[in-house]
């Protein structure tokens, strides 16, 4: 990584501040994160969404097992932000075989239940080491880490939790006493096409709290990473003597 071309301050940081920095990124890049993680997630929520007329479970279980495949394109937008980079989507598309098709039953098949995916998928997706090497690598930057790794993976799966439920709450919350919203939550298969639209409902709010907390989540674990480097490769004092230097 071209060091002196960040565009970040890099300072060694507690891994919950590296989270918090995280966040930051996302804020200030959203535009470019949005704007091409949008089009994908859509994509991958109407193709599950044809399912759900045969299984009402089955959009759900295709968004959530398709979460680390489209947090690829998260991951490249972010590894662009931090240089100060925009991106548009002709650039992830350009770039497709490596942000949609690289490793791809790595990341749907045994890494996608790891409590630590978040932090370690830019060692997976920009490192590009193979093997043992590979291996190697996830070890030395798990050390001691995987505690703050886990606990960022467990507060984004209640966080994820509370909103889907929250929003489907919403549409019984506001919705007229007469119209027995709450009776077709509690028991949709007695109205007609009440289980559809409980499915439907379920799968839109799901594809919403994604598409919201997704990136908030990538980019707390992939600020992690960063730190974790920052520790290990003094990255903060090379781009001191940089600055000053320059």
């Amino acid at each position: 990584m071209r060091v002196e071309g960040l565009a970040i301050a890099l300072r060694p940081r507690s891994q919950a501040e590296a989270c918090d920095l995280g966040l930051a990124l996302v804020r200030a890049h959203a535009r470019s994160i949005w704007r091409c993680f949008t089009p994908v997630l859509l994509a991958v929520a109407a193709l599950a969404l044809c399912t759900v007329d045969s299984l009402g479970w089955l959009p759900l279980l295709i968004l959530f097992w398709l979460k680390p495949w489209l947090d690829r394109v998260l991951v490249f937008v972010l590894a662009r932000a931090v240089f100060g980079e925009a991106t548009q989507w002709a650039d992830v598309w350009r770039a497709r075989r490596q942000v949609l098709g690289g490793q791809l039953l790595r990341t749907l098949f045994w890494r996608r239940f790891s409590p630590w995916r978040a932090y370690t998928q830019a060692i997976e997706q920009l490192e590009g080491q193979r093997g043992s090497a590979r291996r190697q690598r996830r070890r030395l930057l798990l050390n001691d880490n995987r505690g703050a790794a886990t606990a960022l993976q467990t507060a984004f799966v209640h966080a994820e939790g509370v909103l889907v439920y929250g929003l489907v709450a919403l549409l019984w919350w506001f919705a007229p006493e007469q119209a027995g919203i709450w009776d077709w939550f509690v028991n949709p298969e007695q109205h007609a096409g009440g289980q559809l639209g409980f499915d439907l409902v379920m799968a839109l709010s799901y594809t919403a709290v994604v598409l919201f907390l997704e990136p908030f989540y990538v980019a707390a674990g992939f600020a992690m990473y960063l730190n974790r480097r920052v520790a290990l490769e003094a990255w903060d004092i090379e781009q001191e003597f940089r600055h000053a230097f320059a």
